[in-house]
């Protein structure tokens, strides 16, 4: 006959099993949800500058500042299994020739929240009715995902662990995502269509060179002029 510790050890066990089960039901519910995100992305403003990129930066260095413009659809990342979109965009670029790897830095970065998941967003209260308001009678509010960004500072300046990144070229700004559900596993973009999941249409700038650093000279002679 089992004791009382064994019958509950029993019940717990089978109440996990469950739970277990249904949770991956959930998480297979996203790859029959469409994901056909689009981005437009056009750097401006580029700027090269020596000096201390960062506050604890001990050495003077060179780095880039690149505005840019932004116009995303990402609406359809966001289904009844999606807790938050971590949304970033990074400046790519090769490194010298004759080598066979690349750099990679990330200029900017958001998180768009589902609206049952505002609450996590620290935010006032008029901000928080105003949005319970718009998404009354929707589970998704129609305007989530939407991006419409210009001339955007970028939140982190680009360097080079060299500290020369001056007139580096071939430089493309690409948008990326990162979809985090509330059952399931953390997704990325995608490299290749997958079912119901597509690339990212769009989603890159096309190439440009960074402007070299200007001189005490040039300063001078384009104020005299």
């Amino acid at each position: 006959m089992h004791s009382s510790f064994v019958r509950v050890q029993n019940v717990f066990g089978f109440f996990t099993t469950v739970a277990c089960v249904f949770a991956a039901f959930i998480a297979a519910t996203d790859l029959f949800a469409a994901r056909t995100p689009t981005g437009t992305i056009t750097p401006h403003n580029i700027q090269v500058v020596k000096g201390r990129p960062h506050y604890y930066s001990s050495k003077k260095e060179e780095y880039a500042i690149i505005k840019f413009s932004l116009d995303a659809d990402l609406s359809s990342l966001f289904t009844w299994n999606t807790k938050q979109v971590f949304v970033y965009v990074t400046a790519d670029w090769p490194t010298a020739p004759g080598q066979n790897s690349s750099n990679s830095a990330v200029i900017w970065d958001s998180i768009i929240t589902n609206p049952s998941a505002d609450h996590l967003k620290n935010i006032g209260p008029i901000a928080m009715k105003k949005l319970k308001r718009s998404s009354e009678g929707k589970t998704i509010d129609p305007s989530r995902g939407i991006l419409r960004v210009k001339n955007q500072k970028p939140k982190y300046q680009i360097t080079h662990p060299g500290g020369k990144i001056a007139q580096s070229q071939d430089v493309t700004l690409k948008l990326h995502y990162n979809v985090q559900p509330w059952v399931g596993l953390l997704t990325w973009n995608m490299d290749k269509d997958l079912g119901f999941w597509k690339v990212i249409n769009g989603g890159s700038s096309n190439k440009f060179d960074l402007p070299a650093i200007k001189s005490k000279d040039s300063k001078t002679k384009s104020k005299g002029t």
